[in-house]
């Protein structure tokens, strides 16, 4: 039998994945601007910027959320408004020659 999570705790636990995913997105983010850094190639530099944006969109309805006040359904508006643009320029990095 499981005992039905607390708000604290999906609220805890919601934390936890969301700065897992800043530092795995950031870490994606530097390998790839280390790749742009070294061979200049554009469609890295791309790259690097849609994985930058895809993950600050992740992180920025919690922190909108809770440290300014703004709703939680205009955060994740905004969070997946940010992810879509990150995606459009991945996309657009694996177009570019």
């Amino acid at each position: 039998m499981t005992l039905p999570l607390t708000g604290m705790e999906i609220a805890l636990a919601l934390a936890i994945v969301k700065t897992l995913v800043l530092v795995v997105g950031s870490v994606i983010t530097y390998f790839a601007f280390k790749a742009y850094r070294r061979t200049r190639q554009p469609a890295l530099g791309y790259l690097t910027a849609g994985f930058g944006i895809v993950t600050l969109g992740f992180v920025l309805a919690g922190v909108l959320h809770e440290i300014l006040g703004v709703s939680l359904a205009t955060g994740v508006l905004l969070e997946s408004l940010l992810v879509l643009a990150g995606f459009l320029v991945i996309a657009y990095s694996l177009y570019v020659q």
